[in-house]
């Protein structure tokens, strides 16, 4: 295997019920989602090297970094490996220039060199102008500028971002965002930022990135592909805008703002409509190519394409699910209605997950739709997509 393989993990952790296999191709980006608990830090801490898995390997091209088999446990600070988490964890008492220097310098760098290379990336980031304050007068925006500084000063062949915009407030997220896409995502050449022309080194990008993050513009704007684990599972992965368009799980279809029904595939009654039949009811979509019955399938469809009725409706919707209003949501002009299947009533199909409905607050007004209230959603066949599982 050559390096332009990328990073290849395979591990398990008994007491943690974690076993994962995954795949990093050189020169992409990888977002892992998944809830609170799912195992996202354990990947990290693995390919990291903080955690040593009972069974499994880690490998970055030709070189192995984890070999339970033949017991090799390559240490942290030689895995060529840099963390940049939510928080900076600078290092309080140096300054920032020499906080980006420090990781160079430890590895043998002489200090003058070490201290140009600092000033190349603060200056790559940003943040050149901080080169002589103190950490604890940085804010939490211009702190991450200065620790991403720091982990790529090293020159990693491995970048993992643990929620690296999750403690930044809502101006200073977009900007750190915008500069993790300028460096892993653009050519390596001058690039200008408003009136300052930035220019990244050549080497800047790793050769593999892992992105654990919560947010799904995270994903959209910086991944390359992604991985959604839960129960220490890998559970689905694909490129972005394929596990997203066509989610094969409830959290990634709750991440896409979608509703997902789960099921088995049963006949839509039409040319060219499948459907998906779960609790003894059926959902109806359009389905792409030969429908073949009885296999695992998947329905998804927009809160959008939800209409809201007290009453059962009549005519054309061919899907329609009593169901209980869960919760409300502002989602900044549009009300987003939570429902789960009223068992007082005919089940929903989809009620583990839950489903949503996007209405204006004119409409959620008019309706007086409220928590605990029955009502009835409705989506037309025609909005929704059929797909083996």
């Amino acid at each position: 295997m050559s390096e332009v393989a990328g990073l290849t993990v395979s591990a398990r952790l008994a007491d943690r019920d974690f076993q994962v296999a995954l795949e990093v191709p050189a020169g992409e980006v990888l977002a892992v989602l998944g809830p609170n608990g799912a195992g996202k830090s354990s990947l990290l801490d693995v390919v990291a090297g903080l955690v040593v898995p009972d069974d499994g390997a880690v490998r970055l091209g030709d070189r192995v970094l984890t070999d339970t088999a033949k017991g090799v446990a390559v240490p942290p600070h030689r895995r060529a490996v840099s963390l940049l988490a939510q928080d900076a964890l600078l290092f309080p008492h140096l300054s920032v220039l020499a906080n980006v220097a420090f990781g160079p310098r430890s590895r043998g760098m002489r200090p003058r060199a070490a201290t140009a290379l600092a000033r190349q990336w603060l200056r790559a980031v940003d943040a050149g102008e901080f080169a002589d304050r103190s950490p604890g007068s940085l804010s939490g925006g211009q702190a991450q500028r200065v620790a991403l500084a720091r982990a790529l000063a090293v020159h990693p062949r491995v970048l993992l971002l643990d929620e690296p915009m999750a403690a930044l407030d809502v101006t200073a997220a977009p900007a750190m965002r915008a500069l993790l896409r300028r460096v892993l995502r653009e050519p390596a050449a001058p690039h200008e930022t408003g009136a300052k022309a930035v220019t990244p080194l050549p080497d800047s990008r790793p050769t593999a990135t892992i992105l654990v993050t919560h947010d799904i513009i995270d994903a959209v704007t910086l991944a390359d592909r992604v991985a959604v684990i839960e129960g220490g599972r890998v559970i689905e992965s694909g490129p972005v805008a394929a596990v997203l368009a066509r989610p094969r799980s409830h959290f990634a279809a709750r991440i896409a703002g979608v509703n997902l029904v789960l099921g088995t595939a049963a006949d839509g009654g039409s040319t060219g409509l499948g459907a998906v039949a779960q609790d003894g009811a059926a959902v109806i979509g359009k389905s792409e190519g030969e429908w073949a019955l009885g296999g695992r399938a998947a329905a998804v469809f927009s809160p959008a394409a939800v209409a809201v009725h007290l009453d059962h409706p009549e005519g054309s919707p061919r899907n329609v699910f009593r169901v209980r209003v869960t919760e409300l949501e502002d989602r900044g002009g549009i009300v987003r209605v939570r429902a789960r299947g009223d068992h007082e009533g005919t089940p929903a199909p989809g009620a583990p997950a839950g489903l949503a409905a996007d209405l204006t607050p004119a409409a959620v007004a008019r309706l007086g739709v409220a928590p605990g209230m029955p009502v009835y959603f409705a989506v037309k066949a025609t909005e929704v997509d059929v797909y083996p599982h």
